[in-house]
């Protein structure tokens, strides 16, 4: 599959370095060895040198890096979370965000570069324009506190089911210790 360039970013290859630039800024993608970019006017076409398994594996994530690259520096990525439980918020301390959730200290979590975080309606909304790099960030703060299964309190990805247990379940009548 051939990527198209879409209106505003330009792409250039320097060596193994392929420079995708756009309105929201820019980034440096790496060429393994054994795939090749050629880029002919508005499309660039990956191309692999080795045949095999391996390659054709590779050759898609290239395809698929460089899309998300394209995708990044023209409109961005985005990933939004939300707090669930009594007590749990979150706020902006400058350009971090500083999170109560449960714990007897508040969470402060500092963005990368590239990163931005900004806090809507209760929900932590992180963005940026490596794909990678904004997922990797609302995973991390996802793990600050996990959502637990019984009563679904913790921090989860806006849209995310998380499968509640049981519990205990109460004791049958007439099975109390000692009664015969």
């Amino acid at each position: 599959m051939i990527l198209t360039i879409p209106a505003g970013a330009t792409v250039m290859k320097n060596g193994s370095l392929v420079v995708v630039k756009g309105p929201k800024g820019e980034l440096t993608r790496e060429i393994p060895q054994g795939m090749g970019a050629a880029i002919d006017g508005d499309k660039i076409k990956i191309t692999q040198k080795n045949l095999g398994k391996a390659a054709d594996a590779l050759h898609g994530m290239v395809r698929a890096r460089l899309a998300n690259d394209l995708t990044g520096v023209t409109t961005g990525w985005s990933k939004s979370l939300e707090l669930s439980g009594v007590g749990y918020r979150a706020n902006m301390a400058g350009t971090s965000v500083m999170m109560t959730v449960g714990f007897s200290h508040p969470v402060t979590i500092d963005p990368p570069a590239g990163i931005t975080f900004a806090i809507t309606d209760g929900k932590i909304i992180v963005t940026g324009i490596d794909k990678d790099l904004v997922g990797q960030t609302a995973a991390n703060i996802r793990a600050v506190k996990k959502p637990e299964p019984y009563k679904g309190k913790g921090i989860k990805y806006v849209g995310e089911y998380i499968r509640k247990k049981a519990g205990k379940s109460a004791k049958t009548v007439g099975s109390a210790p000692g009664a015969k």
